[in-house]
């Protein structure tokens, strides 16, 4: 047999200045002679599939955004931008999910709808809906925004809303806010909405504490809540109320594990199914102290907190 010929790697040439993007099958704009996705491709194509654990991380309101992102049906929350709205933009709204699964929609009055719930092409969801806010403005009024791969520099959402202010969602019963006149909206548009509501969980935001959201279903009620704290020393502390049967919301609640949702924990309680948001407000409010008096301990955990922990780590469920 003939000898193979040694392979030397082939240096990718250096450029000034910024490559642009072109197909992945197209000769590289370098001028190695190599497609793009195996010369300056492969480093962007990194860039923007590196997933980012927190995107929502010094967002005002983060653990809304993730309730908003996995959880909420039907909500929306009005976003200020660091520069002021553009002319002719009179607001900017985050929506949990938009007609047809538009990324965002520019309305004929000019004001802009941001989807949420939406697939992204990065691993940076942050990213890639500043993309889709930015060509919003701009697009013109009557016509949605289609989705695209974001440029792998370009701004997230913490370079372009304002970093102050509440994030106030409204949770709503249905998804009639997508048409300004619900009641003298087309044929089409009505069968849209109704087939759209009746999928909906109907869920509701406790007012007493912070990213907290109740639901209905037909076998049980749920209260799924969205914690800022460090997952490991937020189990932990969930751990300690649990063995000392200090973790339920009160009569037939049970603590029964959680999600890990953008790099944060949703304790998740089952609730009897007459139990409604208002019956767990002061529960919930309750829990809370327990809570930060649990964050608070230092000393090892028990054998039976131990085992408690257990429990609630096999049940945790990750959604992102």
């Amino acid at each position: 047999m003939a000898k193979k010929r040694p392979q030397t790697k082939a240096k990718r040439p250096q450029l000034d200045g910024e490559i642009p993007v072109v197909g992945a099958r197209e000769p590289c704009p370098c001028g190695s002679g190599r497609r793009y996705k195996a010369c300056h491709g492969r480093a962007a194509a990194q860039a923007v599939t590196e997933l980012v654990q927190r995107p929502f991380e010094g967002l005002p309101g983060e653990c809304d955004w993730v309730a908003l992102r996995e959880l909420v049906p039907a909500a929306t929350v009005e976003l200020a931008l660091k520069d002021g709205l553009p002319e002719g933009v009179p607001s900017v709204t985050l929506a949990t999910v938009l007609p047809m699964a538009w990324p965002a929609l520019r309305r004929d009055d000019g004001s802009v709808l941001l989807g949420l719930q939406n697939d992204t092409a990065s691993g940076d969801i942050s990213r890639d809906l500043a993309d889709t806010l930015r060509r919003a403005l701009t697009a013109e009024p009557g016509t949605p925004v289609q989705a695209r791969r974001a440029p792998a520099d370009g701004p997230r959402l913490q370079d372009v809303l304002a970093p102050v202010g509440a994030f106030e969602p409204v949770v709503h019963d249905g998804f009639e806010f997508w048409v300004p006149d619900a009641q003298n909206a087309t044929p089409e548009v009505s069968a849209s909405l109704e087939r759209a509501n009746a999928a909906a969980i109907p869920t509701v935001k406790l007012a007493g504490v912070d990213a907290a959201y109740w639901c209905e279903t037909p076998e049980k009620n749920h209260l799924r809540w969205v914690m800022p704290h460090e997952e490991e020393r937020l189990l932990d502390a969930l751990a300690r109320l649990h063995a000392a049967g200090r973790s339920s919301l009160g009569e037939g609640t049970r603590l029964v594990g959680s999600f890990r949702a953008h790099g944060l924990t949703v304790p998740v309680w089952d609730l009897p199914s007459g139990v409604t948001a208002q019956d767990v407000e002061k529960p919930a409010a309750e829990f809370a102290e327990r809570l930060a008096e649990a964050l608070a301990a230092e000393e090892p955990l028990t054998a039976e907190e131990r085992r408690a922990r257990g429990g609630l780590t096999n049940r945790q469920v990750t959604l992102s």
